[in-house]
């Protein structure tokens, strides 16, 4: 009785504890999805020599050249949105008054708007209700924090990423030692099988970031928008990140799609519409399933639940999860059978 006691305690502390620490859970779990991606590359880097079966390259140093290749994709990335974005927001900032003006005649024009309630980008201004000000002002300064609180993450992940990659394989003899001898094989089955699904997932985010990209230049181009290819790569980019990536990347080009006029930004917001569609709805599925190997049913539903229970986090993670559990529900059924 007494140790029963004491053994229900001990759960619900420790229960209550992983509870309270969810949040760096969540960046351990993160962190550790982040390697087992990764960790494909490195061994493509570090691919041993087919006659000595040497190491080309150190373990160490090639974590090192793949970060050092991040880096210097990001900051070429950086270099190409960053200041053309800063000039079009120039350029919106000075055009203002005249597409606000432009987009009510558009909406006079199409009886969606009478001409006596027709006002000035000023009048507008002055009008909006009270508090509206510093309502705008702590959500701006709210979003600043999280966008620091985001870095301040992304940092640690990357950090503790590398440090997963450096120690990885130590680190996984030992969690093997803990299972009994006869039942080691199938975990660094189970282990190796999911390495390899998670890798194929980062390599399926890559294709679809590509294809997006170039589905947005496309288009915009097409369409005749300016500064087309620093939509695509925002699309590019915002591909990784689901749900709310592609809608970044729709605000931003019918953002610079206004510069020119309103029915263009009509016309982009529909296109951006019917590609999130065909994106959301055909290519992510279909992709996930030839790369990863998971059903588009299984894809669809790990989005929209892991959307609920974690948010964005949970979207991004729900297909490499639904992948891992994928080959542990595959291996007890192998034993079952």
């Amino acid at each position: 009785m007494v140790g029963t006691v004491f053994t229900v305690m001990a759960v619900a502390i420790l229960v209550a504890v992983l509870w309270q620490a969810r949040s760096a859970l969540m960046l351990i779990y993160v962190s550790a999805i982040v390697a087992m991606g990764f960790s494909p590359i490195v061994g493509f880097i570090e691919r041993p020599r087919q006659k000595t079966g040497a190491r080309r390259i150190p373990h160490t140093f090639a974590i090192l050249m793949l970060y050092l290749g991040i880096l210097a994709a990001v900051a070429v990335v950086a270099l190409m949105i960053v200041p053309p974005l800063i000039d079009q927001a120039g350029d919106l900032w000075s055009s203002a008054p005249k597409a606000f003006a432009d987009f009510q005649r558009f909406l006079i024009r199409n009886k969606m708007m009478s001409l006596s309630n027709r006002v000035t980008l000023e009048e507008a201004v002055q009008n909006a209700p009270a508090g509206s000000g510093v309502t705008a002002i702590n959500t701006v300064l709210g979003a600043i924090w999280s966008v620091i609180g985001g870095v301040f993450g992304v940092v640690t992940i990357l950090i503790l990423s590398f440090y997963l990659l450096v120690e990885g394989e130590r680190m996984f003899e030992h969690v093997t030692r803990l299972f009994p001898e006869g039942s080691r094989g199938q975990i660094a089955s189970v282990g190796r099988e999911s390495v390899r699904k998670v890798g194929a997932w980062l390599s399926a985010q890559l294709i679809l970031a590509w294809v997006m990209g170039l589905f947005a230049a496309g288009g915009l181009w097409l369409i005749g928008v300016p500064y087309f290819y620093v939509v695509a790569l925002v699309a590019a980019v915002g591909e990784t990140i689901p749900i709310v990536g592609p809608i970044v990347a729709g605000i931003s080009a019918v953002a610079i799609a206004l510069s020119v006029s309103p029915k263009i930004a009509l016309i982009v917001g529909a296109y951006f519409l019917v590609l999130h569609q065909l994106e959301a709805n055909i290519l992510v599925p279909k992709i996930m399933e030839r790369r990863v190997g998971v059903s588009p049913v299984t894809v669809i539903v790990a989005l929209l639940i892991g959307a609920e229970l974690w948010g964005l986090v949970g979207a991004i993670l729900a297909i490499p999860t639904a992948a891992i559990l994928t080959v542990i529900v595959d291996e007890l059924l192998t034993n079952a059978a």
